[in-house]
């Protein structure tokens, strides 16, 4: 998995060469970014650079992720083939998988992947036993270790604090490589620990580039698409082949705004907005957070729409009847930051394991409120 297969992020992986290059490789460090960026492949290759430097077979065995130096941590849960203790030693054919097919994949198609996607994924207590067992061992090549934990964040205490003074202290030649796109949810002892790399969002220029590259996308389509995937290459993949989840979570919010502007002075409306909640509760809970990730992307386009940004909007409603242009006015300072609050809210509600229908019927019924407010600040 060469620097070379990473789309963008050129001052990031001169960062790391030069880190490699000097030997001045910090033994934690915390890879910083959104879902689609290349925080992962980064890593990988970074690993690569360090244990292989150019040697052919060891950069072939890193490719097919089966180098005996190189160690992985992951989120898991019980599936169809691991019916308990689950860690990621478990799950390293659909690992490697995962990572030749979707590179940029993010960890709902990881669930997915493993058939977990109505669950929430973890990394628990045994897989950090597991840790540190594999780095106690010497390394086979005489060289480096590492450990790239993926969505470290997804550790529980348990698991972060039995880690905790290894990362400190880990032993001679021994790296961690923690990815992570959301910093704040690691307990600040780990984070404090690690040396931060930030990952920027690709560039529209960048994406467009790839996907004319590498899915044979004509120029224009690329253009659209790399504008529409706001940094994110996965985003972009699946833009151009149909796979994302867009159209049916469009139906869904524009279901709620529908019921949202038709509950005043309405009550039996409300049953609506149950059945709205009682459907999107029956989802797994990455997937509830991807839709209300969805509906804080509409939101913002809308705002967007009203104060005249049009060149900036590029999400364009395939259901009949329904145009940003006329939900647009309704959106704007005065609601977009509470608007925000709830929703997000109501995400870091669900992946704490609060009952995501409750929590969604709260978040509709509020939401509707805030919608409303702006039409009597529009008829007033």
């Amino acid at each position: 998995m060469l620097f070379n297969n990473l789309i963008g992020q050129q001052h990031i992986i001169n960062h790391l060469k030069r880190t490699a290059d000097t030997g001045r490789i910090a033994h934690a460090q915390l890879f910083v970014g959104a879902n689609g960026v290349g925080t992962l492949l980064a890593a990988i290759a970074y690993a690569q650079y360090i244990l292989c430097k150019n040697d052919e077979a060891c950069d072939t065995r890193v490719a097919k992720l089966q180098h005996p130096d190189l160690h992985f941590a992951f989120p898991t849960a019980v599936n169809e083939n691991v019916k308990k203790h689950p860690v990621s030693k478990l799950f390293l054919n659909d690992w490697r998988t995962f990572i030749k097919e979707q590179p940029y994949g993010s960890l709902y198609q990881w669930y997915q992947q493993l058939g977990i996607e109505n669950k929430q994924g973890q990394i628990g207590v045994d897989e950090a036993e597991e840790i540190v067992s594999a780095l106690k061992l010497k390394s086979y090549e005489g060289g480096y270790k590492i450990m790239i934990i993926w969505m470290a964040e997804k550790m529980n205490n348990a698991a972060a604090n039995k880690l905790l003074k290894l990362i400190e202290e880990p032993p001679a030649k021994t790296i961690f490589l923690l990815i992570v796109e959301h910093p704040e949810q690691l307990i600040n002892t780990i984070l404090s620990r690690c040396q931060i790399l930030d990952f920027p969002l690709l560039s529209e220029e960048n994406i467009a580039e790839a996907l004319i590259a590498r899915e044979n996308s004509f120029p224009a389509e690329a253009q659209k698409l790399a504008h529409r995937a706001e940094g994110n290459y996965q985003k972009a993949l699946e833009l151009l082949k149909s796979e994302g989840n867009d159209l049916e979570f469009e139906q869904l919010f524009i279901t709620w705004v529908r019921a949202a502007f038709k509950a005043k002075g309405n009550a039996s409306v409300i049953q609506d907005l149950i059945a709205w909640s009682d459907t999107i509760g029956a989802m797994g809970r990455e997937k509830q957070k991807q839709f209300l990730n969805f509906c804080l992307q509409f939101f913002r386009q809308a705002l967007l729409w009203n104060y005249g940004a049009k060149d900036l909007v590029f999400y364009e409603p395939q259901t009949k009847g329904f145009s940003i242009e006329k939900f647009a006015p309704f959106i704007n300072s005065a609601n977009i930051e509470a608007i925000n609050n709830e929703l997000n809210d109501a995400i870091y509600h669900i992946e704490r394991n609060g009952n995501a229908k409750l929590i969604l019927l709260d978040t509709s019924i509020k939401l509707t409120r805030l919608l409303h407010a702006k039409e009597q600040e529009l008829n007033s």
